[in-house]
């Protein structure tokens, strides 16, 4: 049996089994060389990280745990030296998606081609306007030729804009220009924290009025034109429910059409290995801690309180909430066995 079909069996078993989480992401750093406006992290750095052993005893973790699609994040994961050997590791494991700015993409390329998806962070077509969100001269052009190259060598790379007022009114044009290119665009949505805990796993910090979202109406047309746009362009990597779910947020009578699954459908590690069930609340364990907390009383108390929780609207969250049911699961499960399926390419 072949390494890509035994990993594509075992990601196919574990979306359908039932009660298990389904999404991870991992920030394996802390280091970050932008300083995006719209981003706290990098104002946290912490030299701090686990060590390449230390993450694969995690991971094996997460996969007896369930976990079938995992995230790599930062600050910038391809500044770590040992990237490559965490890269091969997760990806045998799981369906795994590096995020990177842009910056290090080329000089990672053999990295990069051991994951399954590559998303990279570029926020407008106006190479002025995006170098100043991420506050560094040059990210626009590295970012594009980043994505080009990638997309040119057939590593499965993305584009992730994340929407704010800066961008609402060019989306679309950044949808189009990408995805006629067949590159898929998948979005974040600018959003910030309340809370000022200093146990929070990790602060975005307070709202940026250049970013918060103001024309509300601008909003709910972007996600009807999405919508059309879809029904045409299968590059559009987001779902009808997910921007229907995401329109309710900005419509005149503000709907939120689903409770958060944080610590059931997913969860978030940090460079530190602590795991909570999204990053604005207080971690709740060790990644080495989690087979005996799991299933004890804490975690399901946890559980009730993220179940209520209103605070956020990461669009990941959101996404792996609106899936939580049964028929959820299986249309996740379908996913997944699509993008396993890549895999014998």
């Amino acid at each position: 049996m072949t390494t890509g079909f035994k990993k594509a069996a075992s990601i196919a078993a574990r979306s359908l089994a039932s009660g298990k989480p389904h999404h991870a992401q991992w920030l394996v750093t802390r280091k970050c060389n932008y300083q995006c406006l719209s981003c706290n992290v990098w104002k946290e750095q912490d030299q701090r990280e686990l060590s390449v052993d230390e993450i694969k005893k995690g991971l094996d973790i997460l996969k007896d745990l369930g976990i079938v699609e995992l995230v790599i994040s930062g600050g910038d994961p391809l500044l770590r030296e040992d990237i490559g050997e965490i890269v091969d590791y997760a990806s045998k494991r799981f369906v795994t998606t590096v995020y990177d700015n842009g910056s290090l993409a080329l000089q990672k390329i053999d990295v990069l081609r051991k994951a399954d998806f590559v998303a990279i962070s570029i926020d407008s077509l106006d190479e002025a306007k995006n170098d100043y969100i991420k506050s560094v001269p040059g990210a626009w052009k590295s970012a594009i030729q980043a994505v080009e190259t990638l997309h040119r060598e057939g590593i499965e790379v993305s584009v992730t804009p994340t929407i704010s007022q800066k961008n609402i009114y060019e989306i679309v044009d950044i949808t189009n220009y990408f995805t006629g290119k067949g590159i898929p665009v998948w979005y974040c949505l600018y959003s910030f924290d309340t809370s000022v805990d200093i146990n929070q796993l990790f602060r975005i910090g307070k709202a940026n009025e250049e970013f918060v979202i103001t024309d509300k109406k601008a909003m709910v047309n972007l996600c009807n034109q999405l919508m059309e746009i879809k029904k045409k362009n299968k590059k559009i990597l987001m779902t009808d429910k997910l921007l229907l779910a995401l329109r309710g947020l900005y419509e005149e009578e503000k709907k939120r059409t689903w409770k958060c699954q944080a610590l059931n459908n997913f969860l978030v590690i940090d460079h530190i290995g602590r795991v909570a069930g999204c990053h604005s609340h207080n971690f709740a364990a060790s990644i080495f801690d989690l087979p005996k907390k799991w299933k004890s009383q804490e975690f399901k108390d946890l559980r009730r309180t993220y179940n209520e929780c209103t605070k956020c609207n990461y669009l990941c969250y959101v996404f792996y909430s609106i899936y939580g049911s049964p028929s959820g699961h299986l249309a996740l499960a379908k996913d997944q066995w699509r993008n396993a399926k890549l895999l014998f390419k």
